[in-house]
């Protein structure tokens, strides 16, 4: 790994506040991700799986997490399962975790090799009533591939089918949405390293370069400050293609007169951080780009400030719906008509504006966070509101993360990072 080493308190606190939730003579269990084949003996780089990380540290593959606060071996309540190194293993694919090792990173102090887990998992079993097991339940999975964690369900369930078995899921969605002052530290690193890639680009954007020069950039900034790159597929959007939402090519020419729309963010310690600017390629926005950008900035920060202890999920984005149509109405893109005769279920504002202002962000980019719960504090929330004028050959969004607190507006993250049009404009043209 690139990062520093995360203090293990992080990972103890968050298994024994995950133990407070559990039924009682309960275990749970996580699987680490597989390494997933691309052809031949070629592999997608791998990704540890954010469930297994957050209640351990553990960041290698063929990993296994057993929780079992009630077992009669006090030495069994907690359990990790590695795959076993050795010389020849560190020489072909680098050093693993030692036993030592791993309980430096994770607290937790048994640990035993891979081989050893069916048997282990039959003594644990005969000691429990049910087993919590890890379905993938949030709400923009759309899951085909066949996981590691879900062959070990149905190991599980065909091997002891007399057990109840529980969901980790709604546990996690819960714990995970509030961040430790540990794990904010880590966002903010992630954003750190975002701002550093922004500030070089705005000294290297000019007419002529292609999107994916602009990505290379960013990816070049990114691994220099001990990121693995970025957190999400970056999106490099100059003119029009800055009107496809999730538009990833980056393989256009950026053209004299045009913005582009950058929705990019760096990794760190497999934080997330989540970040939109939208840059003109001339070094200075049209007036008419200008009034759209100060729009959609002024509709950010004006739902960053609702942003806060209470606030349900659906109501904010009514009320940013209301924010968005005072602008659209002021840049002459809707008129009054247009608002009186708006379907309810879809606003007259949802033709420039057509996706969400906020989601969780933390491990995963759409972090976990159950939506029809209140908002609280020590959540952290992406802002991204955005006009989209294909008409006119360009679109604007704009977004930052943004730390809900007790009381007050949101602390942001990204506070550092440039955004007014002015300031943006004094930067590429000093």
């Amino acid at each position: 790994m690139k990062y520093h080493p995360i203090d293990n308190k992080l990972f103890i606190k968050n298994r024994k506040n995950f133990a407070a939730k559990m039924k009682p003579k309960s275990l749970a269990v996580f699987n680490s991700n597989d390494i997933y084949p691309i052809s031949a003996d070629s592999t997608m780089p791998f990704q540890q799986h954010r469930d297994i990380f957050y209640l351990s540290g553990v960041d290698q593959e063929e990993s296994v997490l057993v929780i079992f606060p009630d077992c009669p071996n006090e030495k069994n309540r907690e359990i990790l399962f590695l795959k076993e190194t050795n010389e020849h293993i560190a020489v072909w694919e680098g050093e693993k975790l030692t036993k030592e090792a791993a309980y430096k990173t994770s607290g937790i102090k048994t640990v035993y090799w891979l081989k050893d887990m069916e048997k282990t998992m039959f003594e644990l079993m005969t000691q429990c009533d049910t087993v919590y097991i890890n379905t993938n339940e949030h709400y923009r999975a759309n899951v085909e591939t066949e996981t590691r964690e879900d062959r070990f369900t149905k190991w599980l369930k065909e091997r002891y089918p007399a057990h109840s078995v529980a969901k980790s899921n709604p546990i996690l969605q819960r714990l995970r949405s509030i961040k430790d002052p540990i794990e904010i530290d880590l966002m903010q690193k992630a954003c750190n390293i975002t701002e550093k890639g922004i500030r070089r680009l705005l000294s290297f954007i000019k007419p002529g370069v292609w999107e994916y020069e602009i990505e290379a950039e960013l990816m070049h900034e990114f691994l220099r400050n001990r990121s693995k790159g970025f957190a999400y597929t970056p999106i490099v959007a100059s003119g029009n293609n800055a009107n496809v939402l999730h538009y990833i090519e980056n393989n256009q020419q950026c053209k004299d007169g045009d913005l582009i729309l950058l929705d990019v963010g760096a990794e760190y310690a497999n934080y997330s951080s989540d970040l939109t600017r939208t840059i003109p390629v001339s070094g200075k926005y049209t007036d008419r780009q200008k009034a759209v950008y100060n729009a959609v900035n002024h509709v950010k920060n004006e739902a960053t400030k609702l942003l806060v202890p209470g606030t349900l999920w659906a109501d904010y984005h009514v009320e940013v719906g209301k924010l968005m149509t005072s602008e659209l109405l002021g840049l002459g893109l809707l008129d009054k008509a247009d608002v009186q005769n708006e379907n309810p279920d879809w606003p007259a504002y949802k033709k420039y504006f057509m996706h969400g202002t906020s989601h969780h962000i933390g491990l995963d980019t759409h972090d976990y966070g159950i939506l029809t719960e209140p908002i609280q504090a020590n959540m952290v929330f992406t802002v991204e509101p955005g006009i989209y004028i294909p008409d006119e050959g360009f679109g604007v969004r704009l977004e930052d993360d943004v730390v809900i607190q007790e009381s007050g507006e949101p602390f942001n993250l990204m506070a550092n990072i440039p955004i007014e049009a002015d300031e943006i404009e004094e930067i590429m043209n000093s």
